[in-house]
C-alpha cells in the first residue's frame, strides 16, 4: 500500500477574502507617484518611490502590480536588485544581499503600459476608461491596476501624486492640490495626502471638469463636474452641506484636513464610489431630484466609517457598510423623511423575507458586498442603540471615530468598546446579530 502524498503548503495568505493581494516582510509609510497619462491613447508612464521598513530579515519581497503594466527599472536603496520579475499580479524583487529587521527601504520603480481594471469576482475593479476621461474605483483590490503597492487595507501610508495629462483635462487625486503647471499642451497636477490611507482608497479622476465651491460647512467642500450637469447638481446635491453638519455632530469632526470633493462623471455609473476625501457619482445621479440623497449621505459617511476607521480584514466589512447605511437612516430622519425606526422596521421585514444564510461577522468574499450586509449591519446598530440609549450610542460612535482615527480595526474592537457604554452584557445582542444567520426580532 502506497503512503498518502503530503500536501504542500501554499504561499502564506494575509486575508482569505483576497488571497492574492497583500505582501509580507515590510511596512510602507509613503508613496510618491510621478505619472504621465495620455487620455486619447490610454497610455500610462509612471515612477513610484516607496518608503518602507523591513519587519524581518528580507532578501526577497513582492509588491502588487497588474500584469497590464510592465516594469522597466527597479532600485532599492539606490542599488539595482539581483533580479526582478512580474508574475500573476506580483512584482517579485530579489536583493543582492538581505536587509536586517528594521532596515529602511527606498524602492524606486519605473513602469508603464495601457492600464485596465483588475477582473475579480466582484466585477472589474480599479483603473477604468470613461467615454472622455478616467476613473479609479479601487475597492477592494484595484490599486495595483495603476501603481505598484502593498494592496491591502492594513497597509496605510501617506501619498504624493503628480499626474500630467492633456491640458483640456483636469486630474483629481486625494489630498491637497499643492501645484498646477501647464507646459507644452500638458498640465501637471500635484496632490499631497498626509493622513494614513489604505491603497484601495487612493484614486485618480480625469475629465473635463469644472470646480465649484460648495456652501459653508464644518469642512471645506467642493465639486468637480462637467458644465452641462451644473443645474442638476445644484438641485440634487443642495443639502450635502447639511449632511456634513449632521454627521460632524453625530460622528465627531470630519477626519481629513483637506476637506471633501464630490466628482460627477460625464458617464452614467451603476453605483457611486468612495475614496479618501472624495466620492464619485455618475451623471445619472445628478438628475435634479432628491432620489440619490441616500447615496450622497452614504458616501459621505464613509469618510468616517471605512476611510478613516478601516477594517483590518475584509470579513468585518459591516463596520464600513452597516455604519454608512445607518447614516442614511439618520439623515432621512433629520431631513424630514422616514424615521430610523420606520426604516429599521421596513428593512427588517425585507431581511426576514430574504434567504437567512448570511453571517454578518463573516459573510464570505462573494457576499461581502451583498445588500444584506449593509442592511443587517445597520439593523445591528439600531438594535444596539435601543439597548444602550441614544446618548450612549452617539457617545460610542464619537469615541470609535476618535480612538481609531486613521487606524484599522476588527469587529472585536467595536464590541469591546461598546461594552463600556452598556449597563448589561451585550453578548446576546452580538450573538444574535453578528454570529448567527437567522434574522433576530427587533
Amino acid at each position: 500500500m502506497s503512503k498518502p502524498k503530503k500536501r504542500t503548503a501554499g504561499p502564506p495568505v494575509i486575508d482569505p477574502y483576497l488571497p492574492g493581494t497583500g505582501n509580507f516582510g515590510y511596512r510602507v509609510s509613503r508613496y510618491e507617484l510621478e505619472l504621465e497619462y495620455k487620455v486619447t491613447i490610454n497610455r500610462l508612464a509612471g515612477a513610484a518611490d516607496i518608503t518602507a521598513v523591513t519587519l524581518a530579515a528580507l532578501k526577497t519581497f513582492t509588491l502588487d502590480l497588474s500584469p497590464a503594466l510592465s516594469v522597466t527599472k527597479v532600485m532599492v536603496n539606490g542599488r539595482r536588485p539581483a533580479s526582478f520579475r512580474s508574475s500573476a499580479g506580483k512584482l517579485h524583487i530579489t536583493l543582492a544581499a538581505a536587509l536586517p529587521t528594521g532596515a529602511a527601504m527606498q524602492i524606486h520603480i519605473r513602469y508603464g503600459g495601457s492600464p485596465k481594471p483588475n477582473h475579480t469576482i466582484w466585477g472589474d475593479v480599479g483603473f477604468e476608461e470613461l467615454t472622455n476621461g478616467v476613473l479609479v474605483a479601487g475597492q477592494p483590490n484595484g490599486a495595483s491596476s495603476w501603481f505598484p503597492c502593498d494592496d491591502h487595507p492594513t497597509s496605510k501610508a501617506s501619498y504624493r501624486i503628480r499626474i500630467s495629462t492633456e491640458t483640456p483635462y483636469r486630474a483629481i487625486a486625494n489630498g491637497e492640490l499643492v501645484s498646477r503647471r501647464v507646459k507644452a499642451g500638458m498640465t501637471s497636477w500635484t496632490y499631497d495626502l498626509v493622513e494614513p490611507t489604505s491603497t484601495y482608497l487612493i484614486t485618480l479622476q480625469i475629465g473635463e471638469y469644472q470646480i465649484r465651491k460648495l456652501p459653508k460647512a464644518p469642512a471645506p467642500m467642493q465639486a468637480a463636474l462637467p458644465e452641462r450637469l451644473g443645474r442638476g447638481f445644484d438641485q440634487t446635491f443642495a443639502r450635502q452641506p447639511l449632511m456634513m453638519k449632521l454627521f460632524t455632530k453625530l460622528f465627531g469632526p470630519y477626519p481629513l484636513s483637506t476637506g471633501y470633493t464630490v466628482v460627477v462623471t460625464d458617464d452614467n455609473l451603476e453605483i457611486p464610489l468612495e475614496a479618501q476625501g472624495i466620492s464619485i457619482f455618475g451623471a445619472n445621479h445628478c438628475d435634479g431630484t432628491r432620489r440619490s440623497e441616500r447615496l450622497i449621505a452614504h458616501e459621505l459617511a464613509h469618510q468616517w466609517f471605512g476611510n478613516s476607521v478601516t477594517v483590518r480584514r475584509w470579513r468585518d466589512i459591516w463596520l464600513h457598510e452597516g455604519f454608512a447605511c445607518y447614516a442614511e437612516w439618520l439623515w432621512s430622519q433629520d431631513s424630514g423623511g422616514p424615521s430610523t425606526d420606520e426604516l429599521a422596521r421596513q428593512y427588517h421585514r425585507r431581511l426576514t423575507d430574504s434567504p437567512q444564510d448570511l453571517l454578518l461577522s463573516d459573510p464570505g468574499p462573494r457576499d461581502m458586498f451583498d445588500d444584506r450586509v449593509y442592511k443587517r449591519g445597520a439593523l445591528t446598530l439600531h438594535a444596539l442603540r435601543g439597548v444602550i440609549g441614544d446618548a450612549n450610542f452617539f457617545d460610542l460612535l464619537r469615541d470609535w471615530t476618535a480612538r481609531y482615527r486613521h487606524s484599522t480595526v476588527v469587529t472585536d474592537d467595536f464590541t469591546g468598546l461598546a461594552a463600556n457604554y452598556a449597563q448589561t452584557s451585550l453578548r446576546p445582542l452580538w450573538d444574535a446579530w453578528l454570529h448567527s444567520t437567522p434574522v433576530p426580532p427587533l
